[in-house]
């Protein structure tokens, strides 16, 4: 290869490489702005959160500002996601499980965290308000409170979970759940077959 092909080579590398990097910022910024609209948060929320002004948010959000790592940092902790969920760097090497979270309506994201069939499945879920509907269905399920408030209603019951705090229930019995305000919710949500219990074990296993 002449010195001139090669020069060429290294240049058609070096363009795709810029070519795939700007692909990839240009693509932060509805990511940020999706992650914050299914939180439920406001720029003035957010920018309160992270020390960075709205100014900043807003044209990070549109494009007009190119993003650094002094800046996503504190977005990925204000989010809960890992800062390459952010970026959506390509996997290299890492031994983790990269979940892939579904949007739903209403501003509400399911990251599945298990998957078993017909054994007891695993959930982390961001509820956006929502309008009370009661539903039955087969099955059992648990709820656990990360982060906000979760309204539950049980028939003619309604409790108010706060994080750290757990519900469990026949799917049978009407019910919903979701934000007990105007803010998101975020859950880890527990669903097993008909006749599934929670075993809970307060000290150590006497059995040899």
């Amino acid at each position: 290869m002449t010195v001139a092909a090669q020069r060429n080579c290294r240049d058609c590398k070096l363009d795709r490489v810029k070519a795939e990097l700007a692909e990839i910022l240009d693509g932060i910024g509805p990511r940020l702005r999706a992650l914050r609209r299914d939180r439920g948060l406001t720029l003035e929320a957010l920018a309160a959160g992270t020390g960075i002004s709205v100014s900043t948010l807003s044209r990070l959000e549109s494009g007009k500002r190119r993003p650094t790592l002094e800046l996503l940092i504190p977005l990925a902790q204000a989010h809960r996601v890992a800062l390459d969920q952010l970026v959506a760097a390509p996997a290299t090497g890492d031994p983790r499980v990269h979940l892939t979270p579904h949007r739903r309506d209403r501003g509400s994201v399911l990251v599945p965290l298990t998957q078993y069939p017909g054994r007891v499945q695993v959930f982390k879920q961001v509820l956006g308000p929502r309008k009370p509907k009661l539903v039955t269905h087969e099955g059992y399920e648990w709820l656990y409170v990360l982060a906000g408030e979760l309204r539950l209603i049980l028939g003619e019951r309604e409790i108010t979970l706060r994080p750290g705090e757990i519900a469990e229930f026949d799917t049978a019995e009407p019910h919903w759940f979701g934000p007990a305000d105007t803010k998101a919710v975020e859950i880890l949500h527990l669903f097993g077959p008909q006749g599934a219990h929670a075993v809970i074990r307060t000290g150590p296993s006497t059995t040899s």
